[in-house]
């Protein structure tokens, strides 16, 4: 198993703009949200079951499912929210496992946006947290995805709270500033995760 660092955030805290600033460094990322669309991609099983079961008016005039639409019918729907989980859960966790035993590098990043929310902090060595003031996350969202200030609120009263995650953090960058001073924290945190990486390898040795 390699070295595990999971990067969380909630929505509009700038996790991609991080883990970008770690990929430059030749980590490898595993991203969650990625492999999520990856495995409702055209073609894929579980696309055709997720067509089935709520209705083709879900996929587009090329075939490809219209996720806003999936959002807003299990927003409040708790029942086909879960059934959505137990369909899409063990394909996200089966192409997870196959990226981290391909990784090369010496630690992978494990982007998970619903670490908390999903209970999977046990699940990597190290929790990185992307934290921002929950009216920088407002704003962020409604400029990003074209929504309103309300819809926002819903997502943000989705997500675990600001302080949920900061409880599960090892390691915190504070993204309320300029984007330039995130290069600084990822470098510094890389050589911690590069020594932390090292440590773990040696004590794997039989």
């Amino acid at each position: 198993m390699r070295y595990t660092v999971a990067l969380t955030g909630g929505i509009g805290s700038g996790k991609s703009t991080v883990a970008n600033a770690f990929a430059d460094l030749g980590i490898q990322i595993v991203d969650a949200d990625m492999i999520a669309r990856q495995v409702v991609e055209p073609g894929q099983p579980a696309l055709a079951a997720i067509a089935d079961h709520f209705g083709q008016a879900l996929l587009d005039a090329d075939g490809r499912l219209q996720r806003r639409l999936l959002r807003e019918r299990i927003f409040a729907n708790p029942h086909e929210k879960a059934w959505l989980n137990a369909l899409l859960h063990p394909l996200i966790q089966q192409e997870t496992q196959r990226q981290f035993q391909q990784a090369t590098s010496p630690y992978v990043l494990w982007v998970v946006p619903l670490l908390v929310e999903n209970g999977l902090t046990t699940k990597a060595n190290r929790i990185l947290v992307v934290d921002v003031t929950p009216e920088t996350q407002l704003l962020r969202t409604m400029q990003r995805d074209d929504v309103t200030r309300a819809h926002a609120e819903q997502i943000l009263a989705a997500q675990a709270t600001r302080e949920a995650r900061l409880a599960a953090a090892d390691d915190v960058i504070d993204n309320n500033g300029a984007p330039e001073s995130i290069r600084s924290d990822v470098a510094r945190l890389h050589a911690l995760y590069l020594q932390l990486a090292s440590q773990f390898v040696s004590q794997e040795k039989p």
